[in-house]
């Protein structure tokens, strides 16, 4: 959490200096942010993560008790569409679907301390139709803080038996997040850091129906999703 609020305070100390013009210069765009409607795209990239919740000892099968939890945080990408809709000075609500690509690598270790030789592999394409209202921050010439608060659902096109273990494709995520708009000559270009937090269980009791796959749906009680994100808007 610090290394994400040490790059808000850099980022928004460069992107200030970097907007602020030479004295007597007309700001860039001063009427954008009149418009009642407005639209773009954005680019981005992820972490994906799990909060892994493991059964007790005695309800693990006979395959030994083990723990798990993801081991590295894989590098991912996002894209979508922005909408954004005026609704004063200070608040705007946006909607932008996308698509974003990701993996989480879940190791088992048992209680020895011993891992398994390779983590299981669990990827991930979500279709997302986040819903966001914006709070804008006073202009700053050409520069501007903001923060972002809003729901995802989120349906994994990727989700299959394949993985070792059976996962829910459907979650739905709470979003908050803060970054700067920079007005640039012909159009805004902002940075966001969010974070993304699953409100179900994703983890399908049932399992894969392999017998090969209890190895890894026994230990397991509950998975939770978690994404890091890192977003750049073109409006």
């Amino acid at each position: 959490m610090k290394y994400i609020f040490a790059f808000l305070f850099f980022a928004g100390v460069l992107g200030t200096a970097v907007a602020q013009p030479s004295n007597g210069k007309v700001p860039n765009l001063p009427n954008f942010d009149d418009k009642a409607l407005n639209f773009g795209f954005l680019i981005g990239f992820n972490t994906m993560d799990y909060r892994v919740v493991s059964k007790a000892p005695d309800q693990q099968g006979p395959g030994g008790v083990r723990y798990a939890d993801v081991v590295r945080l894989n590098p991912g990408i996002n894209i979508g569409m922005v909408t954004n809709f005026r609704l004063n000075q200070y608040f705007s609500f946006r909607v932008l679907p996308g698509i974003s690509f990701g993996q989480r690598d879940l190791m088992f270790v048992a209680e020895n301390g011993e891992e398994d030789p390779h983590p299981l592999e669990i990827k991930s394409t979500f279709i997302e139709v986040p819903l966001v209202l914006k709070l804008n921050g006073a202009r700053m010439h050409n520069a501007k803080p903001f923060f972002t608060a809003g729901i995802n659902p989120r349906f994994d096109l990727a989700k299959s038996k394949k993985d070792g273990l059976l996962v829910r494709p459907f979650d739905v995520y709470w979003e908050v997040g803060a970054g700067f708009d920079s007005y640039m000559s012909y159009f805004r270009f902002s940075t966001e850091l969010k974070l993304s937090v699953g409100l179900m269980n994703v983890l399908d009791p049932a399992g894969t129906g392999e017998p090969e796959d209890i190895y890894y749906s026994d230990v397991l009680d509950r998975l939770t999703s978690r994404i890091f994100v890192l977003n750049f808007y073109f409006e």
